[in-house]
């Protein structure tokens, strides 16, 4: 990990998830977890995929449009060999949030939408966003889809007006198994770790909602309030006039998973980035401006003032949001943009404005590589390129190469393991032929024999892996898979 330290001496990065690394022998139910004890109103089963997709009456939802997507991919991957394996895999994971995660309900008369991560039985406002982005796709054609992604918005809408700086929330006010922790917890929270990503996911699933349907209803006078609070937010976090009153420490024996500095994190010069305590892994950041926060930061806030502008809102707002994303913007070109000895102009994962820079990629999302997905540049932008060839390379310490995969992995889990969330990502943000079909192949490779995606297996020996029911991997395999088939046809026909 290439580290310039000009301002500070020791730093703690990255914390371990909420659930303990287990291993797979074979079999996604010998998985071994821990975890904390799911709400009282619903107990998950031990791992409800160790026989493949439930079947249907045990399904949480069905749509027929993704069930006729499934059938399609299906006949046209019916063969053996590698394609019968993938449609297999697309048959499991596609569906995944919607057969196990979602929980459909009214709020006062509006739909209204929880979803775990699986298993964890929270819902985080990233992994909720991500989960159902892959079904954007069908939801204008599909009333029952659209109106329970809209119960996703409205959700998060709550969410964020109890709080903008927590990432993840429980069904009601039940407490938390980290209710302990030195921050503002609130009963209606189960972590509160500010990562910048956590609410450009929310902004962005709003505006891909309205792209894709034309649907406005979710953007009623709460949802006005409630992206009026993250853009407010976001300006405090710029940290123009001190730390701001954001601050989390955490008893524990993890260095990662804690703040350091009291809580408030490495010191940090304003400079005009959004300082993220905490990285999308909930792993703490070194240097607090994490770049492929910014970057999703400077999306965000102009797609979010394109929908102020389109639905009749509040202008000063939208006009505040597009000058807050240009301000970030400038700052990243200034700041982040560093000399590599051997790729040349590249972006830095994580800076301070003093000069300090962390040059590494996270397997999580946002990070570097998403940088196209995020819609932040091109795939073809020379920044960018570098960047990416430093990634996918020993240079980046977090990239691991194997019998089976190569990828990129995270502090989050143990070394030697790739994440499918990396592989995938990999995949969605190139243009080459050739490249998405490897990732296709190693993604193919990696299931362990279980039929779905992990949050991380080792690269030797896919059976060994963590997170048997982890929907958003899943479901962002079915997305490149989508892609393949739309973009690059002839991969999926000789496979």
């Amino acid at each position: 990990m290439m580290v310039e330290d000009r301002a500070l001496g020791r730093h703690g990065p990255s914390r371990r998830a909420v659930l303990g690394i287990g291993a797979a022998a074979a079999v996604a139910g010998s998985v071994v977890m821990s975890q904390p004890a799911p709400a009282a109103d619903w107990t998950p089963p031990p791992n409800p995929l160790a026989n493949g997709r439930p079947a249907a009456a045990l399904r949480r939802f069905r749509s027929k449009a993704v069930d006729r997507a499934i059938d399609r991919m299906h006949a046209r991957l019916d063969r053996p060999g590698a394609a019968s394996k993938l449609a297999r895999l697309f048959d499991n994971c596609y569906p995944n949030t919607l057969d196990t995660t979602v929980f459909p309900d009214t709020v006062d008369g509006r739909p209204d939408t929880f979803v775990i991560t699986g298993d964890i039985d929270a819902m985080w406002l990233r992994d909720s966003a991500a989960q159902v982005e892959p079904y954007l796709r069908f939801a204008a054609a599909d009333a029952p889809l659209r109106r329970l992604i809209a119960g996703v918005i409205n959700r998060q809408t709550r969410c964020v007006l109890i709080d903008p700086y927590a990432n993840a929330f429980n069904r009601g006010p039940t407490g938390s198994p980290w209710a302990s922790d030195k921050t503002d917890m609130k009963p209606e929270l189960h972590e509160r770790k500010f990562e910048v990503d956590s609410l450009c996911y929310t902004v962005r699933l709003a505006h891909g909602f309205w792209k894709a349907t034309g649907d406005t209803s979710c953007f009623d006078a709460a949802w006005r309030r409630a992206a009026a609070s993250i853009v407010a937010t976001f300006r405090v976090m710029q940290r123009k006039d001190g730390p701001g009153p954001y601050h989390f420490q955490r008893v524990t024996d993890r260095a990662q998973d804690t703040a350091p500095n009291n809580g408030y994190g490495a010191p940090t010069r304003p400079v005009g980035l959004i300082a993220s305590l905490f990285r999308p892994s909930d792993d703490a950041c070194v240097f607090p401006f994490l770049i492929p926060s910014n970057m999703m930061a400077v999306v965000s806030l102009r797609q979010l003032a394109e929908l102020l502008h389109a639905i009749g809102g509040d202008e000063g707002l939208a006009s505040d949001a597009l000058a807050l994303a240009d301000e970030v913007d400038v700052a990243i070109k200034a700041y982040a943009i560093v000399d590599h000895p051997r790729h040349g102009r590249v972006y830095a994962f994580e800076v301070d404005g003093y000069g300090s820079r962390l040059l590494m990629d996270d397997a999580n999302a946002p990070s570097l590589i998403s940088a196209p997905y995020l819609g932040y540049c091109t795939a073809d932008d020379p920044v960018y390129r570098a960047t990416r060839a430093m990634l996918l390379s020993n240079d980046n310490p977090w990239y691991f190469s194997g019998k089976y995969a190569d990828g990129i992995g995270s502090l989050h889990t143990v070394p030697g393991h790739v994440w499918p969330l990396a592989i995938i990502m990999r995949g969605l943000t190139s243009t080459d032929a050739v490249e998405i079909e490897e990732t296709l192949r190693h993604l193919i490779a990696s299931d362990g024999g279980t039929g779905f995606m992990h949050e991380a297996f080792d690269k030797d020996d896919p059976t060994q892996f963590s997170r048997p029911w982890f929907a958003w991997a899943n479901g962002l395999f079915g997305a490149l898979v989508l892609k393949a088939a739309d973009e690059h046809p002839q991969i999926l026909a000789h496979l």
